[in-house]
This record gives structure tokens, C-alpha cells and sequence, in this order.
């Protein structure tokens, strides 16, 4: 990983970031990032949270923060606010929705049943697309083994899972944060990410996000992704000072530098 002061990119449309200790600090959205989404969306740079949250999250940040969009629950869907009119997109219709929650209530029952110290996610009752397992927000954290358990159980039942900074995110669909960019930027401005990567900047900070940090040329962890680099086969390209939104605040600043 590149030292952030290394990175040079004239030309940034798009900026995709995580949020959960991306954007924020102990849980808290960090005024520094805040206002640093603010200047990116003034400056005409177009911000896009990419995130593992729930719809009913999504649903107010697509509302009241300056971005252009939201994709929430690992790329489930995207939400998108224009002319006083809430766009919403999913990869699953409502009868495949409804048929995977019961998939995912079994997976709920076992995990709960086999892990001591797991909890469902707080968040859980506004979420639309996947389950999230809780091993550290709300709970006191639990070993990697049995964070792993955790993720076994997913896959045993033939679920996706990803670990993030805080939960075990599991979900039925051949989905994640990296298509649903792809389809949100082409149904909304008719934008190919693929042809068009060196217009885009991605930020995260954890292993969930590996699929973005492979794809995108201008990937960018904020500090605290150092401690799952181990854990990861693609890290980020360039990598921040500071941790969390204090990382990011560094990253707009660099991109409205233009150099």
C-alpha cells in the first residue's frame, strides 16, 4: 500500500466509500467526514456510501446527506433521492425477499444455538436483504475462531458471507457491494466503471470490501484497515495517515487538491 501523499488523480467523478469506521469513530459519524462529504459534493464530485446497513439506514441517508446515492446490505439494493422522489433498486423482487428471510431465520436459529456470545445485529429489524451476526459492536468481541464459526455456518447453507469491522454479514443472491455500483452508475448516469475507472476512488477499511479494493485503480484504506491487511489477499493501493473519518477528511482533500 502506497502512502496517501502518493496519490494523484486530476480527474475523480465518482467516490465510493464504506461507512463503519470509514467514515466514523467508536460508531460515531465524525464531523471531519461529514464535512469533507460536503465539499466533495460541492466541488461536483458525486459521493456514493457503499455499505453493509440496513435499508431503514439507507433510507435516510439517501434522503438527507449530500450524496447521490446509497447501496446498502453488501449491495442488495440501492437507494437514490432526486426531485423530492426516493428511487429504490434491488437485486432480489419482493417474493424472493420474503422466501430468503425464511432461509435466513433457519441460519439465525443456529448461529444463536452454536455460537456463545453472538447476538443478531442491532439493526436487523430495518434490514431487507441479508442477516447480520454481531460480534463486536453491542457484544463483547468474540475470538476470530468463532468469528469464522459464524461465517462456516453461512456457507453451510449456502449463503454468502462477508466479515466487516463489526458483523457477520450472510445473504442468498450472487450479489455484492461491487455489482451494485456497477448497476447503480449505469442506471443513473449512464456510467461505466469498468471503461471509466480512473474516474472513480473507493475508500473502506476492512476485509468485506475486497472485492472494491481489487477492481478499483484507486483504492484507498483509511489507516485501521492495517490491522485485517493479513487477512486479505487484495489490499487497498494507497492508504491514509489517521484511522476512520479523519482518514477520509484526508482523502477529499487530497482529490480537491488535484494533485
Amino acid at each position: 500500500m502506497k502512502n496517501i501523499k502518493e496519490f494523484i488523480n486530476p480527474d475523480v467523478r465518482f467516490v465510493f466509500t464504506d461507512i463503519d469506521d470509514t467514515l466514523t469513530e467508536a460508531g460515531r459519524l465524525t464531523s471531519e467526514a461529514y464535512s469533507a462529504i460536503w465539499k466533495l459534493h460541492l466541488s461536483g464530485v458525486q459521493v456514493v456510501p457503499v455499505t453493509g446497513r440496513p435499508a431503514g439506514w439507507c433510507e435516510l441517508i439517501a434522503r438527507q446527506w449530500p450524496v447521490a446515492g446509497v447501496i446498502g446490505e453488501n449491495g442488495g439494493f440501492y437507494f437514490c433521492y432526486k426531485d423530492r422522489t426516493m428511487k429504490r433498486h434491488f437485486f432480489n423482487n419482493a417474493a424472493t425477499r420474503a422466501d430468503n428471510k425464511n432461509r435466513l431465520d433457519i441460519i439465525r436459529a443456529e448461529v444463536l444455538n452454536t455460537v456463545p456470545g453472538a447476538q443478531v445485529a442491532s439493526d436487523q429489524f430495518c434490514r431487507m436483504m441479508d442477516l447480520a451476526i454481531d460480534f463486536c459492536e453491542d457484544v463483547r468481541p468474540l475470538p476470530p475462531l468463532e468469528v469464522e464459526k459464524i461465517v462456516k455456518i453461512f456457507k453451510k447453507h449456502g449463503a454468502q458471507a462477508k466479515v466487516s469491522s463489526i458483523h457477520v454479514n450472510g445473504w442468498f443472491g450472487d450479489y455484492d457491494k461491487l455489482s451494485m455500483c456497477r448497476t447503480f452508475c449505469e442506471r443513473e448516469f449512464n456510467f461505466d466503471i469498468s471503461k471509466e475507472n480512473n474516474k472513480c476512488v473507493f475508500v473502506g477499511d476492512s476485509p468485506n470490501d475486497e472485492p472494491m479494493f481489487e477492481f478499483f485503480n484507486y483504492s484507498i484504506g483509511v489507516a485501521n484497515v492495517k490491522q485485517f491487511t493479513k487477512q486479505m489477499r487484495h489490499q487497498p493501493k494507497f492508504v491514509t495517515a489517521s484511522s476512520g473519518g479523519l482518514g477520509f477528511s484526508e482523502i477529499a482533500d487530497k482529490i480537491l487538491s488535484k494533485g
